[in-house]
């Protein structure tokens, strides 16, 4: 098995927040996901900047399709690698 890291995209802080105690919670992640601000290219305004959590995946045994279910919950997505 290859090391992953899987991106899922949030509109906010809060949904980050509360997406990355899901994954913890739902799938066991070894490692605490980290919660990335991600301000989009061009803008200044805070409003407009987007969350990333990121989850290290050292066994590659997370499912894909879980994962982005959980960030639309939240109204996000998984970027694909």
């Amino acid at each position: 098995m290859s090391d992953v890291r899987h991106v899922l995209v949030l509109p906010d802080r809060d949904a980050a927040e509360e997406v990355a105690v899901e994954v913890c919670e739902r799938f066991g992640a070894v490692e605490e996901p980290q919660l990335v601000r991600d301000a989009l290219a061009g803008e200044d305004d805070a409003e407009d900047a987007q969350w990333l959590v990121v989850v290290e995946d050292p066994n590659g045994r997370l499912d894909a399709g879980e994962l982005h279910a959980l960030a639309g919950e939240y109204e996000g997505w998984l970027e694909r690698p």
